[in-house]
């Protein structure tokens, strides 16, 4: 949704830019609607730095910087959503392994014996019903 508003947004001052790039009659119904409705989008960037004309085209430098920002609050945004609210779809599987080095009692000096074990847990998301399994090998040398 965050994504949707800033291609409408984005697109509109866009086209801004180009209709006043190219000299578009100001008196014109479509372009008198884009204008007003991207004032308010652009008004807080329009004293930033001038906008230079030569004859009928303007270059609004003000206009691209707004689509800058908006595009980096967007993405501020999104990425604040995706923390807050993602929550994985499948299967969730993590792994641990201990190794274990000591020597036995009964083992004569300079013999060491590792023993390594591996569990795998693995649980179905938290939509449905609860599903667990667990995996442990253990391997002795």
């Amino acid at each position: 949704m965050i994504w949707l508003l800033l291609g409408l947004v984005e697109a509109a001052i866009a086209l801004r830019v180009i209709f006043k790039l190219i000299g578009v009659n100001a008196a014109n119904s479509f372009a008198t609607l884009l204008y007003n409705v991207t004032n308010l989008f652009v008004a807080p960037f329009t004293s930033l730095t001038g906008a230079p004309a030569a004859g009928g085209s303007v270059l609004e430098i003000s206009s691209i910087i707004a689509m800058v920002v908006y595009l980096l609050i967007a993405w501020a945004l999104a990425s604040i959503v995706n923390v807050l609210f993602y929550r994985p779809r499948g299967a969730v599987s993590t792994r641990q392994t201990m190794v274990a080095e000591h020597t036995p009692e009964a083992a004569p000096l300079g013999v060491s014996q590792t023993t390594t074990t591996d569990r795998t847990t693995t649980q179905a998301p938290l939509v449905g019903a609860s599903q667990t399994t667990v995996t442990e090998r253990t391997s002795s040398s």
